[in-house]
This record gives C-alpha cells, structure tokens and sequence, in this order.
C-alpha cells in the first residue's frame, strides 16, 4: 500500500473510532447523568459513570502521580507507537485496522482523563442477569474489539503461513 493510502486509511479508521466515542459521550453527558434506562429487557443498560481507574475501576486508589503515568503517559506512549508502527511497518491493512482501532479507543480515553480530572466517562452495560460487563464506552470497545480480531487475524495468518510451509 502507498504511504499516502496507508496514511489516508489510517486517519479514516482513526476518525471513524475516535469520533464516535466523542459523540456518544458528550450524549451520556448532556442525557444520561442521574438516569438508567434498559432495553431489550436487560441486555443493554445506559448510565453515566465516571470512572477514575480502568477496567472496573482498578488502579483508583493509586496516588495522582502513577496515574498520571499509568492511564496517561504509558498509553500515549503504546498508542502512538502503534500508529506510527502501522504508517511505517505494517503493510496488512486489517492488522492496521485493528491496531489503529485500538489505538483511536486509547487515545479518546487519555483525552477523557485530560480533560476530565483523570476521570472517564462510562455508560454502557451488556449482559444477562448478573453475568454482565463493567460499565464502559465506545472507546473501550474500539480497545476490545481490535485486540480481539487483531489476535484472530495474527492466529490465522499463523496457521495458513504453517500450513503453506508443509
């Protein structure tokens, strides 16, 4: 792929990724504060939640300064490695896709905890009964997501790159 594709793909994934997590979020925050509304029974519940940890809330209790190294700092640091790593290096555009996502959810996160008193704002939960999710937002999702179709991919290209060589 051209540099100029590689670089236009990745600014789409990125915009597509980043952008909808902002968008959702400024609803949460204009019309979820104070509410909880369910849909389809309880698979899917809406409700705003600031969350100064990560998954789950862990981490929380850490002093403001490994905070601001732990959920700030380092995940910079991962996220704009990945994107620079995916414009330099990689030439497999759904292992862009994936990393970019992942790296689009990391940043739209940070940018929460910036701009937000080391919160960020959740609002979704899945689940059935009381086997649910945390409660969490698109941002997390772009995180889940691609690493998760990221590791499938990478499991695949392994297996028929193996299969190739017998």
């Amino acid at each position: 792929m051209k540099l100029s594709k590689q670089l236009s793909f990745i600014v789409l994934v990125f915009s597509i990724n980043y952008f909808l997590d902002r968008i959702t979020k400024i609803i949460a925050i204009k019309y979820l504060q104070g509410k909880y509304y369910t849909f389809l029974g309880e698979l899917i519940v809406l409700t705003y939640v600031e969350n100064e940890g990560a998954f789950l809330g862990a981490g929380s209790n850490l002093p403001t300064f490994v905070k601001v190294i732990v959920f700030i700092i380092l995940p910079l640091l991962i996220c704009t490695g990945g994107i620079i790593y995916c414009l330099l290096k990689e030439n497999d555009k759904y292992a862009i896709a994936y990393i970019v996502s992942i790296a689009a959810g990391g940043i739209a996160n940070i940018q929460d905890r910036i701009f937000n008193d080391g919160k960020v704002t959740d609002f979704l939960n899945f689940g059935i009964g009381n086997l649910r999710t945390g409660i969490l937002n698109v941002a997390d999702m772009s995180i889940t997501f691609g690493a998760i179709l990221l590791v499938i991919h990478e499991i695949r290209k392994e297996l028929k790159h193996s299969k190739d060589n017998k």
